[in-house]
């Protein structure tokens, strides 16, 4: 081609591209003289709304409105939410711990408050609410300082709720509780690689013990329209036998430990039957929006059920239920901050206690003796830092606060032999005259001196392999008004969703806690403050009180609840789904 035609071809290109943008800009202001006919201005309104409902979605997934942040929960907002929400209604908690134990001593009846996190978070929101705990009596004395009717106001001094007690046979506890609650239930729901025993003994008698709590249940509501909140995997029939005999019941359990994806549950050779059981709740609630996801896999897997995964409910036997996750967590303010010293002192009498050189580093672990925890795991992670940093030989000590439990179970006892043989070879290989680098304390202790712990500590290590929340976690920041101290947290753990200003490892990787175990012990002063500050907040703003109170909303919103087309806009009313309350509209609830 010659040189003219290629100049003419380029001309008529470019003219052609001029007319197109001449054309595009036209059509562009003929449309904003002119608007859009209102069935398509209609259609893009529903997309814009429909987009905004899923961001506010994303807002509430863990059970709170957008404007949740906006509140300061505390027992006056929970006194609130039920004087103007769910006026006359009775709150009824049933667990398998109680809040109190009642032991016999040489002197007489001693008092006992268990460390527990489900206690310490359950606890101020049953005193807040005057409502009823029933829960199992195992205290050598409980029997003792009940009235007739198997009850004790608690708490002693100030009595502000009724603590109803629950007796079992001791085949039952070995069967219910041991059995299938913890060598079934409690392997099958952790990542620990402990295999699940399933016996058909122990499901008998675990089922027969939800049914001796539903009895219990029935016999304390006061009229046909409690509020009852179900505590964990012991009692996972409990809410459809509740339901059977109060229809009306407002029925919340809260599954306190992680659920697992459906292939591992298809272990549970009763699968359809527990979850038909927690079925029966109005809700059902997780630590995370991850389990929360597991539990409705596998209801979708192994039942025949309607997912109504927009508005996180499930149709299933003419009812629906709400699948959401609500983050547990503490009281805050911590009440018994008022009754310790400060934390030079508390330090100086952990020391004196413990025989700790006072000079040292201090690394604390506090939780049961479990599997799941991941006690183990830190050991050798301080073996490795002893490995790769000597210097810190001497200079650090790690105190090991491990409360007994479930001692019975084999693999209970090879845990409690595992760790006391492993503490013992570090103290070995790394100690001397006057330093042992590793001070394991297998009792129980109370809140007080637990908390008198944390304040003493330079770092604590929550390296959980897998846990639904772990509250100490929570605990130890709580502690720290102070605003120092550095917490380790396992990623596995549900409170590292939360608590993003910690030092987060893979209790797996020993050489990376060791890492970062030097981290915390060189971190400055103001680092552990801005961290601190910042995790202080979280837990202040996401108490226990929003954990309830979010609960508490949706439960009263499920009982004014009545027109299905706000929710599914089809009207379809072929199965009782009324119960649904769409997350969309969360916000105009919120005690103000």
């Amino acid at each position: 081609m010659t040189d003219f035609g290629t100049g003419l071809l380029w001309i008529l290109i470019l003219a052609s591209l001029g007319l197109s943008a001449l054309a595009v800009f036209f059509s562009i202001s003929r449309q904003r003289r002119n608007p859009a006919p209102a069935a398509a201005h209609t259609a893009s309104e529903d997309v814009v709304s429909e987009a905004a409902r899923k961001v506010l979605r994303e807002f509430e997934k863990n059970g709170q409105s957008v404007d949740a942040a906006l509140v300061s929960w505390s027992p006056d907002t929970l006194r609130k939410i039920l004087a103007e929400d769910l006026p006359g209604a009775q709150v009824i908690v049933v667990s398998n711990r109680e809040p109190y134990i009642h032991n016999v001593r040489e002197d007489g009846v001693e008092l006992l408050i268990p460390a527990s996190g489900l206690v310490s978070a359950l606890e101020p929101i049953t005193r807040a609410c005057t409502g009823t705990w029933i829960a199992y009596g195992g205290g050598t004395a409980d029997h003792l300082v009940v009235d007739d009717e198997d009850r004790v106001q608690v708490p002693p001094g100030n009595p502000s709720y009724s603590l109803r007690r629950v007796w079992l046979t001791e085949e039952e506890y070995q069967g219910y509780y041991l059995g299938f609650a913890n060598e079934g239930l409690w392997p099958l729901c952790h990542i620990a690689f402990t295999r699940p025993i399933f016996r058909a003994s122990d499901w008998e008698a675990y089922e027969a013990v939800n049914r001796k709590f539903a009895d219990t249940v029935v016999a304390e509501a006061r009229n046909e329209r409690p509020i009852v909140l179900v505590q964990d995997y012991h009692f996972a029939l409990l809410p459809r036998m509740i339901r059977e005999r109060l229809p009306e019941a407002i029925v919340i359990t809260f599954w306190h430990i992680p659920w697992p994806n459906s292939e591992v549950y298809s272990i549970c050779p009763w699968r359809e039957r527990i979850l038909d059981g927690l079925l029966g709740s109005s809700i059902i609630g997780f630590h995370t929006q991850f389990h929360a996801n597991n539990f409705t896999e596998s209801v979708d897997r192994f039942l025949e059920s309607r997912i109504e995964r927009a508005d996180a409910a499930i149709s299933y036997g003419g009812q629906t239920t709400l699948v959401h996750a609500y983050p547990i967590s503490i009281e805050w303010p911590v009440e018994l901050l008022a009754k310790l010293p400060d934390v030079e002192d508390c330090r100086a009498r952990i020391c004196d206690r413990f025989g700790l050189p006072a000079d040292a580093k201090l690394c604390v672990g506090v939780e049961r003796l479990d599997y799941t925890k991941g006690i183990l795991d830190r050991f050798h992670a301080l073996d490795e830092l002893f490995t790769r940093h000597p210097e810190w030989v001497g200079k650090l000590v790690f105190l090991q606060i491990a409360a007994p439990s479930r001692g019975t179970l084999p693999a209970y006892r090879q845990l409690h032999d595992e760790c006391h043989r492993f503490a013992e070879e570090l103290n070995q290989r790394y100690g001397s005259e006057g330093y042992k680098p590793v001070v394991m304390v297998a009792e129980h202790h109370s809140q007080e001196q637990v908390y008198e712990i944390y304040r003493a500590a330079d770092i604590c290590m929550v390296t959980s392999l897998h846990d639904g929340m772990n509250l100490v976690a929570k605990e130890f920041v709580a502690a720290r008004d102070d605003e120092q101290g550095v917490l380790l947290l396992s990623t596995f753990a549900g409170a590292s969703r939360e608590l993003l200003e910690a030092l987060i490892v893979n209790p797996y990787d020993a050489a990376m806690m060791s890492e970062t175990m030097v981290q915390a012990l060189t971190m400055t002063p103001d680092e552990q403050r801005e961290r601190m500050r910042r995790m202080r907040g979280i837990v202040r703003d996401n108490n226990v009180y929003r954990w309830a109170g979010s609960m508490l909303l949706d439960a009263a919103r499920l009982r004014k609840r009545g027109d299905l087309d706000r929710v599914t806009g089809n009207g379809d009313r072929s199965t009782n789904i009324d119960n649904v309350v769409s997350m969309f509209e969360r916000k105009l609830a919120l005690p103000r």
